[in-house]
């Protein structure tokens, strides 16, 4: 897998890199006043650039695909059709996208499954396909994303330490 081919299959779903990193920077932009749509379009694309979320990305992707020609068997293929609420397959999964950055990745995660920020709102609410990992995929790719940023910033407080306690 490649960078680019993360970035195909999110399109071909109807998801640009540009509306993922729009929730990175109303998730971050309150706490770095600084922070640049570039900067924020830049952690996704580090976040997508990962092997392991490419993976994660092709799996998920490839599963919606699979419910929407009704090629799965059941009782998934149904489970899937009606995006059962306690199926959590979905949210484990993107959790693996969301762990590379810690803690901060998963309570972002678990806040934008909660109020569907934006694309994932939309992917959330659209009759016209199959988007149950999808969704919880881009809120992954998103927390993973402000997560970096929070790690990264310049603006991050610095706390005094002891080398030598007494």
């Amino acid at each position: 897998m490649s960078y680019q081919l993360a970035v195909n299959l999110l399109e071909r779903r109807g998801v640009t890199v540009e509306s993922i990193a729009k929730i990175v920077y109303t998730l971050q932009s309150a706490y770095y006043p600084d922070l640049s749509g570039e900067e924020c379009l830049a952690s996704v694309s580090a976040v997508l650039g990962k092997r392991e979320v490419q993976y994660t990305l092709m799996t998920g992707i490839a599963l919606d695909e699979l419910a929407e020609k009704k090629q799965l068997p059941q009782p998934f293929q149904a489970i899937m059709e009606a995006d059962e609420s306690l199926y959590g397959a979905d949210e484990t999964l993107a959790l693996g996208i969301t762990g590379v950055y810690g803690m901060i990745g998963l309570t972002g995660f678990g806040y934008l499954d909660k109020i569907k920020l934006g694309v994932i709102g939309e992917l959330n609410n659209r009759k016209d396909g199959i988007n149950v990992f999808l969704d919880d995929l881009v809120a992954g790719i998103a927390a993973a994303a402000s997560a970096r940023i929070a790690h990264r910033h310049d603006g991050a407080k610095v706390y005094p330490y002891d080398v030598n306690p007494a």
